[in-house]
């Protein structure tokens, strides 16, 4: 069997949609940082696709193709790599490649066809995978050394998950050409901190140079120490309260976690003044909004406090998400985490659009503030912006 025959056999049967499993492997030069790629075959929105496993010295990266971009791929593989094992429905087949691409073909007829798995979600297909190590959160106590994620820590490791897919959802709004600067006011014991660095600096690449501030000193030396062990070079924490902070002009993205009441607004602010592309910010306590509440009509709700508390943290975040929008942003509010853990589990996503308000959002904004009887933190620090 020559070369091209090769290739065609496998890319017909692969097209016939006849793949159950396959990995890719000995790189043909020692330089090529992927070690081998692992295919599967899965569904994705009701069509087919490969989804590919690139498997690096100490990381995984995903990514999932059209079947008819496939055969391209598979041509591109076989000039890096000299050896596949593949496992197709009724065959399995070991191709062996010599330096001048002569053919090694081994094939074992199965007795009886395999059935195909098409399952995307049978095991959530995490960012960072749940069995795979990664030297930050072994160093933070949520995996052991062999890359296994601690029981009591599993609910974490899918908080940090969620917080890399938020992440990945903004790469499109960050500059490519440029060192991409990003704070994190709060960052407290900073497992997200030290996974925003991980993900867009090691994962993805990107030149990155990101400040974690919190009050807390001694939590800023530790997460300092464990940033120098990892050698983190461009990740450092500082102690420091979001009004002192006063050391940038441009920053591209915010990111805030569980900041109390109204620090979450000057984060906020902080954030649009700077012009920032992103910002990612998870409130906590709000009380500003419940002092001020005087709807007489809402009057058989807000006198229990527990529903006067829960409806006055909501309605902040409205509001905020809609000031964002005033002032030139695509602003959601999102599920951060599982209800079952927390009340307080609203993400709010902002990206800069330069998008100008209609008048009708205007007047939308200003009755809703008349019928709460509200004055917004934020809306007084972007006053300028909102005029």
């Amino acid at each position: 069997m020559t070369f091209e025959e090769m290739k065609a056999q496998l890319i017909e049967q692969i097209l016939q949609q006849q793949l159950i499993t396959a990995t890719i492997s000995q790189p043909r030069m020692k330089s090529n940082d992927i070690k081998r790629i692992k295919l599967k075959p899965l569904m994705l929105k009701n069509t087919y696709h490969i989804q590919m496993e690139y498997q690096y010295e100490r990381i995984l990266k995903h990514e999932n193709i059209l079947l008819a971009d496939f055969p391209a791929r598979l041509e591109a593989f076989f000039e890096n790599y000299r050896q596949a094992h593949i496992d197709f429905i009724d065959e399995k087949v070991h191709v062996q490649l010599s330096k001048k691409n002569k053919v090694l073909w081994k094939s074992d007829k199965a007795a009886a066809p395999k059935q195909v798995s098409l399952t995307h979600n049978r095991k959530k297909n995490y960012l960072l995978s749940d069995n795979q190590p990664y030297p930050f959160l072994i160093r933070l106590g949520v995996q052991t050394t062999e890359g296994k994620v601690k029981k009591q820590k599993y609910d974490k490791f899918k908080q940090i998950n969620r917080f890399i897919e938020f992440i990945d959802d903004a790469l499109a709004y960050l500059p490519q050409d440029r060192q991409v600067r990003i704070l994190d006011f709060g960052s407290g014991k900073s497992y997200l901190t030290f996974a925003l660095y991980h993900y867009l600096k090691i994962e993805k690449g990107l030149d990155i140079r990101v400040t974690g501030l919190d009050l807390k000193k001694e939590v800023i030396e530790e997460c300092s120490q464990i940033a120098q062990d990892l050698g983190y070079d461009q990740l450092e924490f500082l102690v420091g309260d979001i009004n002192d902070y006063n050391d940038e002009s441009a920053v591209d993205m915010v990111v805030t976690l569980h900041a109390c009441d109204v620090a979450t607004d000057m984060a906020l602010a902080r954030a649009v003044k700077w012009g920032a592309s992103v910002i990612l910010s998870v409130p906590c306590c709000q009380h500003e909004l419940n002092r001020q509440l005087h709807t007489p009509a809402l009057d058989i709700m807000l006198q229990h406090g527990l529903v006067r508390e829960r409806f006055a943290a909501l309605a902040t975040d409205a509001i905020r998400a809609e000031i964002l929008s005033l002032v030139g942003y695509e602003a959601q509010l999102l599920e951060f985490i599982d209800m079952e853990n927390t009340p307080k589990n609203i993400l709010i996503r902002a990206y800069h659009t330069g998008k100008k308000p209609t008048t009708q959002q205007c007047a939308n904004y200003e009755a809703f503030l008349k019928l709460l009887n509200a004055t917004p933190f934020l809306a007084n620090e972007l006053k300028d912006y909102l005029e």
